[in-house]
């Protein structure tokens, strides 16, 4: 059963050394990471998710690198022989693990495709959460990168309204919101967390019920460049 989960943002620059002299701008969001992950350690399993190309997951072998990048970083150190890269989402959720000394435990690391259709995402968050019986998720996604002239995508003026109703969504911990997140219009505004988050609601029961409520806390709603950036707590009461 899902008892604790964090969403996260997962942008290259969020990694000071990467960010470079803008790397302050964000400290302020890191912050709030660091503040909604702290309370995903010491369950049974922590379940770290994000978007890639595909649905899949990953051996404990996998490492965390930013080498495509430009940034000479990795986790661990000296991956094994033969072992495969994180993709960028999974990445950087490890590197906010590592900021906590999070390495120990029983870590997986989940992706989800892009464009994996709703059910898809409810039903592998629901086989998620019935993985174990005390189970945190770490969950990676951006919002719209549609949200300035100068943001990647450049001006949609559908990208703030949808950002909000996925900050509300977030803040209430409100499954069933995230599950209604359409895939055509989350395409056309990038936003790159859609599919992580209705994995989400699938863990977190879409009708938003189930033994002790969750509940949620919205820690951040950014979007410095124009991309839309969110960190979010859930905890079910009593567990």
């Amino acid at each position: 059963m899902l008892v604790t989960a964090a969403v996260c943002p997962h942008p290259p620059i969020l990694v000071p050394a990467m960010a470079g002299e803008a790397a302050p701008e964000l400290d302020a969001l890191r912050a709030a990471c660091d503040e909604a992950v702290r309370p995903l350690l010491g369950g049974d399993v922590l379940i770290v998710v994000g978007g890639a190309p595909e649905t899949r997951s990953y051996g404990p072998d996998a490492y965390a690198t930013l080498q495509p990048y430009g940034l000479a970083w990795t986790s661990p150190d000296d991956p094994k022989d033969g072992a495969e890269a994180l993709p960028l989402s999974l990445t950087l959720g490890r590197w906010l693990l590592d900021r906590q000394n999070a390495g120990g435990g029983d870590v997986r690391y989940q992706a989800v495709a892009f464009d994996a259709s709703p059910a898809e995402c409810l039903a592998l968050g629901r086989d998620l959460a019935e993985s174990s019986g005390r189970v945190a998720m770490l969950v990676m996604g951006d919002g719209s990168a549609c949200r300035s002239e100068k943001a990647p995508g450049y001006l949609d003026e559908r990208a703030r309204p949808y950002d909000a109703g996925v900050a509300r969504a977030l803040g209430d911990a409100d499954a069933a919101a995230l599950a209604a997140l359409d895939p055509g219009l989350s395409r056309e505004v990038q936003a790159a967390g859609r599919a992580a988050w209705q994995v989400l609601a699938g863990a977190g029961g879409a009708d938003g019920g189930g033994p002790g409520r969750l509940t949620g806390r919205l820690l951040a709603d950014e979007a410095p460049y124009g991309v839309g950036y969110f960190v979010a707590g859930w905890s079910r009461a009593g567990h």
